[in-house]
């Protein structure tokens, strides 16, 4: 097996190990130290040994083992809990002795969306419990030091233990709240690895694919709910046009330049049936409507055959079901395509006041786009060069430079 799978393997089994420990032991900080200490074993030794017969029950052997060590080297706690840990039966080869099937995975997305939890701490704790990557995967990812990192996992996990947080499902009364921080956690880990907030690199595919694999993994959980196919479809629709979004030398290329053909038809195709599919028994929600509109642009055959009027009445159900200033920011330029760059621009005049976006670099650079298409020169040029201050982004503060400078240069 090649190390790609194993890592592709031990991501799909650590919530299910994860999930064994918890429900035996209690103890969520302890057990998910153990389950990342018996990945980091299997990482090391399966791509050279092999993958053992059982690997679910290997992994839990070596965390089981790994507690047990940790346990007794705490003699205040030792009696009780190294009792408990010894008593757990070695699950090494035979089949008959598998851990039970029990699938955690959807308890322990929960358990890590936890609302004690601040947002970066929910997903810093989902990529770990959740997805298996280890701390240092994470820190790379999100460009921080491993050590910090490691703090914000930590004090994320003392947080869920100090909240008296249970290894159950929430109650019906807290499931949609608690379901809608983890389909918000699932979306902020995509688009930070589509197009990543700093840093030289404009992609970070193994964030994008992580948030497919939980994505995924939620929808198979929780196969009647809309929003959560209408999210993996927006995923695999934005994903699609991965391929495309950048040039040889890695510069950013905008929706309307792309070269269609390297658009991946096949993430297109099941984007686009997971939606249609979903609207037809769902009330339509956020991430069904972004989706839908995700799939409008997907199907178009160019930017200017694109069916605008359709995208702009989809802003609009967004706006009022969903709204917030990112939305009326897209809406703007949607409204540019058909009403012209003076109506786009007159949407954007009340972001201006919003202090969620109003020193934002997206802001600066759609107004700077609207601009442009307005005939207004200079203005667009200036709102381009105040992007490209405002972004920490390498890729898009080099394409916001280079339309300022295309700008000067048409003079």
């Amino acid at each position: 097996m090649t190390e790609r799978a194993v890592e592709d393997l031990l991501r799909t089994l650590a919530p299910q190990v994860l999930g064994v420990l918890v429900r035996r032991h209690g103890q969520f900080y302890a057990c998910e130290d153990a389950v990342q200490e018996a990945l980091l074993a299997a990482a090391t030794q399966w791509p050279a040994q092999g993958v053992p017969e059982h690997p679910r029950s290997w992994l839990v052997t070596v965390a089981t083992r790994r507690l047990t060590d940790e346990w007794r080297s705490e003699r205040a706690r030792r009696d009780r809990e190294v009792a408990v840990a010894v008593r757990e039966p070695a699950y090494a080869t035979a089949a008959d002795e598998e851990p039970p099937a029990e699938d955690d995975t959807l308890k322990l997305l929960f358990l890590c969306c936890h609302p004690a939890l601040t947002g970066s701490a929910q997903v810093a704790l989902t990529l770990r419990a959740v997805g298996g990557l280890s701390t240092a995967e994470i820190a790379r990812a999100y460009l921080v030091p491993e050590a910090t990192m490691s703090q914000r996992i930590r004090r994320a996990k003392q947080r869920v233990e100090a909240a008296g947080a249970r290894f159950v499902l929430p109650s019906p009364a807290d499931r949609d709240d608690r379901l809608r921080a983890v389909l918000r956690v699932l979306y902020l880990i995509f688009n930070e690895g589509y197009t990543a907030s700093s840093g030289d690199e404009l992609h970070r595919a193994e964030l994008t694919r992580e948030a497919i694999r939980l994505a995924r993994e939620l929808r198979r959980l929780l196969p009647d709910d809309g929003e959560v196919a209408g999210l993996l479809a927006l995923m695999l629709l934005t994903d699609s046009h991965r391929a495309a979004r950048t040039g040889p030398g890695g510069e950013l290329i905008p929706l309307a330049e792309q070269d269609r053909s390297r658009w991946d038809r096949a993430e297109i195709a099941a984007g686009v049936a997971l939606v249609t599919e979903a609207l037809t028994w769902s009330a339509p929600g956020p991430y069904q409507v972004q989706a839908a509109i995700a799939a409008v642009h997907a199907e178009a055959p160019s930017a200017a055959e694109t069916d605008w009027p359709q995208i702009v009445a989809l802003y609009r159900v967004l706006a009022r079901i969903a709204p917030n200033p990112m939305v009326t920011l897209n809406q703007a330029a949607a409204v540019a395509m058909v009403d012209g760059p003076r109506a786009g621009l007159a949407l954007l005049t009340s972001l201006d006041a919003d202090d969620r976006t109003a020193g934002h670099h997206r802001l600066a650079a759609v107004r700077a786009h609207l601009l442009e298409l307005a005939g207004e020169r200079a203005a667009a040029r200036a709102a381009y060069l105040a992007a490209a201050r405002a972004t920490t982004s390498r890729p898009e503060q080099r394409y916001l430079e280079v339309r300022a400078a295309r700008l000067a240069a048409d003079r």
